[in-house]
């Protein structure tokens, strides 16, 4: 998962592994995921690959991780196949569909100026057409990792209006300049809290798709003032899975180096893990003020007690209000909880004292719990279902339904796979078609919008055979 995500993020993530019917045996965070795919890749008995990390020299690593929607850094130090993150920040709203986002505009901007408002407006107002506008954009982005200059094109975008506009590498940087400078500021950021210097570092892994933009990696070579190569022997695109399948066999083996059927498992069992929190977690005092337990960046698992005491006289009880986030006010912060201890040793204020503990596992989620040191009265905190989160009789009903309706479900994707193909055709279809063909093609459009959710997939295909007859066009999914 993305290592900024929060208590209630990484919950979530839990229970969407529980509901596919999965074993959720621990969450590593994606950074961390990649590291562990690069220190295979460094344990290797291939000493001659320039961009290999040092990782028996007790190498500083930064973890570059770039996706579509959520950005990450971490850094981490590897010694002896120990992995250890000092630290790790990033933006969970923050990726390749945001480059995609601005680019997207500039395009609807360029049918302003040449169409008028009203045009642009349409397009706006068209979820169809702003798909396929997206669709194009992210293309070129693509093509402009290798290319100066690339053509938008979006034939019969709206009605009889064909879309195209030339988008240089310059225009992309520039429209993107903002976000590729809050990417950098990140690293910069994450590098002073795990206390390690721009010179201290030994290698930069780029993980993500998003990593192939030219501008990015030149602002990341000249950031450590062109010192260092770039690590990119880990495909973007795979190395969060590989660091998992790794995780994975080392939690399956026991460590014992079991499991010979994985590609390199004599030597993943040496490995050691050891991550971080990516937020400070606490509780609130009078006044709205955040004590924290546990600071972000600290090694996990992990376990915090502060003993607490009351604020007036002969109180038997407190609420313990339980908060994530870096800001000293809660009301900045997001809560996560709350429980009631009742039982505190009645006294006037400040006598009584109550430990409050912090168990953070090593899935990064966390359990509380309080004890009177006179009275021994205790409670413990399960987090409610305040931020959405599903409850364990959620969970059970979520996979009872998905195994009642799975036949269902397999029928309504294999639908909408042929809807899209079938929209897909319409568009093309449509730049071929002479005025009576244009009629039939709207007459399907209009059926599609109106009542396709209730077709079925025969029905479906009865017009998608029309296209395929008289235009020539395949509509497969």
């Amino acid at each position: 998962m993305p290592a900024h995500f929060n208590n209630a993020q990484r919950q979530a993530t839990k229970d969407a592994g529980r509901i596919a019917g999965l074993d959720v045996k621990r969450i590593i965070n994606e950074p961390t995921a990649a590291a562990l795919a690069y220190g295979l890749h460094s344990t290797k008995n291939d000493s001659t690959a320039a961009d290999k990390p040092k990782a028996n020299s007790n190498a500083n690593v930064v973890i570059f991780d770039l996706g579509g929607g959520t950005f990450d850094v971490s850094v981490l130090t590897m010694d002896s196949g120990v992995f250890e993150v000092k630290a790790t920040g990033g933006d969970t709203h923050l990726g390749g569909q945001d480059f995609d986002n601005l680019v997207v505009d500039w395009c609807l901007k360029q049918i302003e100026e040449k169409n008028g408002l009203k045009k642009a407006d349409e397009i706006k107002s068209s979820p169809r057409a702003i798909a396929r506008l997206r669709r194009a954009v992210e293309s070129a982005k693509m093509a402009l990792s290798t290319a100066a200059s690339v053509v938008i094109e979006v034939d019969s975008i709206s009605g009889d209006l064909d879309f195209s506009a030339t988008l240089t590498r310059a225009q992309f940087e520039e429209l993107n300049g903002k976000l590729f400078q809050r990417c950098i500021d990140t690293v910069k950021s994450v590098l002073v809290d795990a206390d390690v210097s721009l010179g201290e570092v030994s290698d930069i892994v780029l993980v993500g798709g998003s990593t192939r933009v030219p501008f990015l990696q030149t602002c990341l070579y000249d950031l450590f003032e062109k010192r260092l190569d770039l690590c990119k022997s880990v495909h973007p695109d795979e190395a969060v899975a590989i660091g998992a399948a790794v995780q994975g066999h080392i939690l399956a083996s026991g460590g014992t180096g079991g499991g010979e059927d994985l590609a390199g498992a004599e030597e993943t069992t040496d490995l050691l893990l050891l991550d971080v929190t990516p937020l400070s977690l606490g509780i609130e005092l009078e006044g709205r003020v955040m004590s924290t337990l546990i600071k972000r960046n600290t090694a996990i698992p992990c376990k915090k007690t502060r003993t607490y005491t009351t604020v007036d006289d002969f109180q038997t009880e407190i609420d313990v209000v339980v908060f994530e986030g870096e800001r000293p006010c809660v009301d900045a912060n997001n809560k996560l909880g709350s429980f009631v201890i009742s039982g505190v040793q009645r006294a006037r204020a400040g006598e009584p004292k109550v430990d409050v503990t912090f168990a953070l596992d090593a899935n990064g989620i966390l359990n509380v719990s309080a004890k009177d040191q006179v009275t021994n009265a205790e409670a413990t905190a399960t987090i409610k279902a305040e931020k959405g989160r599903l409850t364990p009789e959620d969970i059970e009903r979520m996979i009872e339904d998905a195994e009642k309706y799975r036949a269902e479900d397999e029928d309504l994707a294999v639908k909408m796979a042929y809807k899209t193909s079938l929209e897909e055709a319409l568009f093309t279809a449509q730049s071929k078609a002479d005025d009576s063909g244009m009629t039939e093609l709207e007459n399907i459009m209009d059926w599609l919008e109106l009542d396709s959710d209730s077709a079925t997939l025969d029905e479906m295909k009865s017009r998608g055979r029309i296209i395929e007859d008289r235009f020539g066009i395949i509509v497969a999914p």
